[in-house]
């Protein structure tokens, strides 16, 4: 059985509220939301955490999200899952081999970020161009997400009719702006009257520490994100290499370097949602326990490059995960002196350590885009492996 499919149009887009739109997939019986942000559908996510809290599930990456749904469907549910397109990749497989084998259909909003026409960052280059056509492939029926809340209420209507018929995935795209800003009831007042808590780094002054302390020979690797950004914008050098895109790749790539420059020390700026979207790679770097690996893992317990949504990390013991793992040691610290101390201990005493450091979220706001290009980044890196 194959899905028909649509052209999403190309049509100008208009703005939904947040509210309205959760109001409407509500009404029209599909809930609960899981997923993983994008900063398209920040304010959808902030709507459900104000106002149903119950109805949202925070995932660490886009597969399980889509397991997640296919769960819901089979206990009577109509689950929406909540993605960027450049995470549609590690939805890949369970929306092929998981939710098509066993007519499980599950409802998507997909962001549209690299659309063609559109400039975006580079990692979204390609994943924007081959969006619907890569949903198409897998047989997942698409179309832009209406911006008029009584067209959108059919639209609706006939996702719910084609997955009954089929049992495929449907799923909406959603471009830059169709969604407008939430601003949750009482907020301000909420934030005004919060107690302070202890004073913790912000993450550009954790990696200042953190590049004076270690050897100055240290191939480092940096995330994608903000943690990147401010990397190169404080701290640039011919030793770092900025991952951008592939959340959660970059401790493996880190790995893959440290295993194949053992003459280098290699150390890796990781974050907390990068982390938990590829928590096996703490695994396979427990097992090349000694193989020198100093694995910073930056915690500010959000997806801040997103819109600041919560990540689930603040109920995870990482350090207990790296040690079950085979790490050699792993470390969890909240202040400038302790990761000033922890920083070259860690490198000192060699092999793979983790070192956990609790920051609070907040960055620049002018904050730019990185100014060296992906290619260029990652050949200046190789040369300076080979010096």
């Amino acid at each position: 059985m194959s899905a028909p499919t649509t052209r999403p149009t190309t049509a100008t887009q208009g703005v939904l509220e947040p509210r309205t739109l959760v109001e409407l997939f509500r009404r029209h019986g599909h809930g609960p939301f899981t997923g993983v942000p994008c900063s398209f559908l920040g304010p959808v996510i902030s709507c459900l955490e104000a106002e149903h809290p119950g109805e949202y599930v925070i995932a660490a990456n886009e597969g399980e999200a889509v397991a997640l749904a296919a769960g819901a469907v089979l206990a009577g549910r109509r689950p929406v899952v909540i993605l960027q397109n450049s995470g549609l990749g590690n939805a890949v497989n369970p929306l092929t081999s998981l939710c098509h084998t066993l007519r499980l259909p599950v409802l998507l909003l997909v962001t549209w970020r690299g659309r063609p026409g559109h400039p975006d960052e580079p990692q979204h280059e390609l994943m924007g161009r081959i969006t619907p056509d890569l949903l198409t492939s897998m047989g997942v029926r698409n179309e832009v997400l209406p911006d008029d809340p009584a067209l959108l209420a059919r639209r609706l209507e006939a996702a719910a009719a084609h997955m009954a018929a089929t049992g495929l995935p449907f799923a909406f795209i959603v471009p830059k702006g169709a969604i407008a800003p939430y601003e949750a009831p009482g907020r301000a007042a909420a934030t005004a009257e919060a107690p302070a808590g202890p004073r913790l780094m912000k993450r550009a002054e954790a990696i200042g520490h953190i590049v004076s302390a270690m050897d100055p020979r240290t191939l480092l690797v940096a995330t994608t994100g903000k943690t990147a950004r401010e990397l190169e914008r404080d701290r640039d050098r011919p030793e770092n290499l900025y991952v951008v895109g592939s959340m959660g790749c970059a401790s493996s790539v880190a790995l893959g370097v440290a295993m194949h420059a053992p003459d280098r020390r290699v150390a890796v700026l990781d974050g907390d949602g990068a982390a938990l979207m590829r928590l096996e790679a703490m695994a396979t770097i427990g097992r090349q326990r000694d193989t020198d690996l100093c694995h910073l893992l930056l915690d500010n317990e959000s997806y801040e490059s997103t819109g600041g949504q919560p990540t689930a990390s603040a109920g995870v013991d990482f350090a207990a995960i790296a040690t079950a793992c085979g790490y050699r040691a792993a470390h969890d610290v909240a202040d400038a002196d302790a990761l000033r101390a922890a920083v070259p201990r860690a490198q000192r005493d060699g092999g793979a350590q983790l070192i956990r450091v609790r920051i609070a979220p907040g960055s620049d706001p002018n904050l730019g885009r990185p100014a060296l290009a992906p290619p260029a980044s990652a050949a200046r890196f190789k040369e300076a492996i080979a010096r």
